[in-house]
């Protein structure tokens, strides 16, 4: 039988990850993490040669990652995809407050 190691780091706002760190975590280069704070897809904390991110973006990272592997998407359309899928959820989730689903029942 083969033993597999797995490593996990906790993210969030008291563990943050660099630039670097976050360029790792999705198969990519520092100048694209820059570009997507660029178009506005994550935003980072701190001074720009001391940049943090949390688990939030992480997760747009990645969707941003998938967007452009999956679709060939530029880095603006995929800000656009992402933030009406976020209003999207947002929306839903208070329609599920108000006690109606999707369509208005």
């Amino acid at each position: 039988m083969k033993t597999v190691a797995v490593t996990a780091t906790l993210v969030g706002k008291e563990q943050p990850l660099s630039t670097g760190e976050l360029a790792r975590a999705c198969g990519a280069e520092e100048a694209w993490v820059l570009q997507l704070v660029r178009v506005g897809i994550i935003e980072a904390s701190g001074r720009p040669a001391d940049w943090c991110f949390d688990s939030a973006a992480l997760r747009q990272a990645l969707a941003a990652r998938d967007l452009q592997r999956d679709f060939d998407a530029s880095l603006d359309a995929a800000a656009l995809i992402l933030d009406m899928s976020n209003e999207i959820r947002r929306l839903r989730a208070r329609l599920r407050v108000l006690g109606l689903d999707a369509e208005g029942r």
